[in-house]
């Protein structure tokens, strides 16, 4: 089976998340390494996320990460660099989002601010896969279970241990490609 690419989306260090969200996404990120599976996330410029630190902990153990960030230069936050860095050239907020998305099978959203709401919302346009960790709060608590919209289209699955987080993801993906 091919490796699948896992997006690990979520709060920024700016929204103050606590340690059990940043040990939750560093588990996650060990997990995928262990799974074969390759983690994208958006390479952040100004500060470290709970992505950031899943994609760390994955690289500690063997695993492929890519990181997508905004501009054109490839400078990204701390002395981390992932597998792959790709520079999408879009800014943040305004186009990277599409690029980080639309490069993976099926996204894991932790906790979030605006930007994993735009993340989850291009998911959804996309028919991506949207699993949700409901245990800190953001967009993921407030979208758990839910579509999110009328029309139906893929509901949010809700996880509340990174290991169910994984399972669900790989579980989902495994299904269509079945059908």
């Amino acid at each position: 089976m091919r490796k699948l690419q896992i997006g690990i989306m979520g709060s920024a260090a700016d929204l103050n998340y606590c340690k059990e969200a940043e040990d939750f996404a560093k588990e996650l990120g060990r997990l995928i390494a262990e799974s074969g599976n390759i983690l994208v996330y958006g390479a952040e410029k100004e500060y470290s996320s709970l992505s950031t630190n899943a994609a760390i902990e994955s690289s500690k153990n063997g695993g492929i990460t890519v990181g997508i960030t905004y501009g054109k230069e490839g400078n990204i936050y701390g002395d981390f660099r992932p597998t792959v860095l790709i520079p999408c050239g879009l800014e943040l907020g305004g186009g990277r989002e599409f690029t980080l998305i639309l490069s993976c099978d099926v996204i894991i959203a932790i906790s979030g601010g605006s930007g994993t709401l735009t993340e989850m919302a291009i998911a959804y346009q996309a028919n991506i896969p949207i699993i949700t960790v409901d245990k800190f709060g953001g967009w993921a608590r407030k979208l758990s279970n839910k579509y999110i919209d009328d029309r139906e289209r893929l509901k949010c699955l809700s996880a509340k241990t990174p290991k169910e987080a994984l399972t669900k993801a790989i579980k989902t993906i495994e299904e269509r490609e079945c059908k």
